[in-house]
């Protein structure tokens, strides 16, 4: 079956329209459909010296082939040059975003794919915006959502997303772990294909809390819900130290592991697969994969940004449809 496919290049500046043109130079078997200004993309491509032809999706074309893709166009605020943030174009990422999301809610298309944004700019333009994440899950009414990175080797969750280390300990509650972990189960068996998924869950602190001496987030929060899972036959183990759960010992009988925070866990995973890995959004009505990197300004235009995530980013949405 052919999958129509919603991308968003994200920051108009950024290597996003690059690696989405890079994409356009292959053939593929599913619908790729951009949610961009068409004028940005050819001024792109001309610069990256490569053949584009873009097809408009409202006229029910296709862009299958090689150099083609089909757009549903979205008019930037403001022309954009590589490499030059502009804040008054926060407006038209957002817009690229949300037209992404009604194709998805709308069954138009069965997934999106979404490029790398700049947070910073949207925030200057007086939007609020803490990421991808927390967007999608506003826009889509989910109460919760799981920010999962994923390698072919490792998958790692998120317990929190992006708040200020300061604010972390008091944000992981019974109720708000037990929700992850909920919905950390049942995606990977439902959108992964996995029977019986197999769960590491990581400590907060240093030692995973050195019975108490080190924070009893472990002992009043962490292992209690640990516990219940346990005891309704999930495979879960934990919580872990964090310096030494990434080890083969363990990562070998794991599916995939629940880090508390940002910083906990994906440094591990960007080492271990930088380039390789997709950042997925579970929880959520639809199918959402994302890019591992930023917007690398400095390589915009150049024709030196690699499409390996974006790449990884597709096969990973397009197998999560098919499970």
């Amino acid at each position: 079956m052919t999958l129509n496919i919603a991308l968003t290049p994200g920051e108009p500046a950024g290597i996003g329209p690059d690696i989405v043109i890079q994409m356009a130079q292959r053939e593929y078997q599913h619908q790729l459909i951009a949610f961009a200004d068409p004028d940005l993309l050819r001024q792109r491509a001309i610069l990256l010296g490569l053949p584009l032809k873009l097809t408009d999706i409202r006229d029910n074309a296709t862009g299958s082939s090689s150099g083609e893709l089909a757009v549903w166009p979205v008019k930037l605020t403001r022309s954009c040059d590589p490499g030059r943030l502009d804040s008054a174009n926060a407006s038209y990422v957002i817009s690229c975003l949300d037209g992404a999301i009604n194709a998805c809610l709308a069954k138009n298309c069965q997934a999106m794919v979404t490029g790398p944004i700049q947070k910073s700019v949207i925030n200057d333009a007086g939007i609020p915006f803490s990421g991808h994440t927390e967007y999608l899950a506003n826009q889509t009414d989910t109460d919760k959502v799981v920010m999962m990175l994923a390698t072919p080797k490792l998958r790692v969750a998120l317990a929190t997303t992006h708040l200020p280390l300061s604010d972390v300990s008091k944000a992981i509650s019974k109720h708000s772990l037990r929700s992850t972990l909920n919905i950390l189960f049942n995606d990977l068996k439902e959108k992964f294909g996995l029977a019986e998924p197999r769960i590491i869950v990581a400590g907060l602190n240093p030692h995973a809390g050195e019975g108490g001496h080190l924070g009893r987030e472990e002992i009043d929060t962490i292992e209690p819900v640990i516990r219940e899972f346990s005891e309704m036959g999930r495979s879960i183990l934990g919580p872990l130290p964090a310096d030494t759960l990434f080890t083969e010992k363990y990562l070998s009988n794991a599916d995939a592991v629940l880090a508390m925070y940002h910083d906990q866990g994906l440094p591990v995973l960007k080492y271990q697969g930088f380039g390789q890995a997709a950042n997925i959004t579970l929880g959520l009505p639809i199918v959402r994969t994302s890019v591992d990197h930023g917007t690398a300004l400095d390589l915009a235009g150049s024709g030196n940004a690699d499409i390996s995530s974006l790449q990884t980013a597709l096969d990973v949405a397009i197998s999560m449809v098919r499970s």
